[in-house]
């Protein structure tokens, strides 16, 4: 998704205490940097972060982390966290800046990831670019690193050939699907679906969603 520079982002990102700049000083102890001891849950790529600041205002037992690299983004994932959570700091979300292809520079052996969410990713459509996928057999092994054992991967998109090339990605890397839909609307397979904007955006363009829970 484009958006444009927003000049006030990098001020407000600065001065909120629940902002990571620099994650990888807390590669492999990210289980220790929350102030309580639960479940870890991570959403690569969060975009405006209306997802994961309604995931994790509602369930304060788990440890959430948003993943995005742009800056303008971030900022009103930010403003959309402090929404969720009334202005009050969130004890249970950290926002960190990084680039998702290269995420095993920010997570790694230390890391004990339950889940992850992986939200209408960008599908590359030429081969040429296929690798850059968030679902690639070479972003899996990458997430294979810091997932925990039966840990899953929730995956939505509105993209017929991204999702039927997933499917084969996920096998190469040795994930079991544990649940499948093409219609997420009309078989949900997730315990709560909270709805993306660009999830809103393609349904009502009469697009399906397709998604998936992987397990490791």
């Amino acid at each position: 998704m484009r958006i444009r520079r927003k000049k006030w982002a990098e001020k407000e990102l600065q001065e909120a205490k629940f902002y990571i700049d620099k994650p990888e000083i807390n590669k492999g102890k990210w289980n220790n940097y929350f102030k309580k001891e639960a479940p870890l849950y991570v959403e690569l790529g969060c975009g405006k972060g209306l997802f994961i600041s309604t995931l994790a205002v509602n369930n304060k037992n788990i440890n959430f982390i948003a993943v995005d690299m742009i800056e303008a983004m971030l900022g009103l994932s930010k403003r959309n966290i402090e929404e969720a959570y009334q202005s009050k700091e969130p004890e249970n979300l950290a926002l960190i800046r990084a680039n998702v292809e290269l995420i095993d520079n920010v997570f790694g052996d230390g890391d004990k990831v339950d889940r992850i969410y992986i939200n209408f990713c960008n599908p590359w459509p030429k081969a040429k670019h296929n690798k850059r996928r968030l679902t690639h057999t070479r972003q899996l092994e990458k997430y294979k690193t810091f997932l925990k054992e039966k840990g899953e991967i929730y995956f939505k998109t509105d993209d017929d050939e991204l999702f039927e090339a997933s499917l084969e990605y996920f096998k190469e890397s040795n994930f079991k699907i544990k649940a499948i839909t093409y219609d997420l609307h009309k078989e949900p397979i997730f315990e709560t679906n909270i709805e993306t904007e660009h999830e809103k955006m393609f349904s009502e363009e009469g697009i399906k969603i397709k998604a998936l829970i992987a397990r490791l």
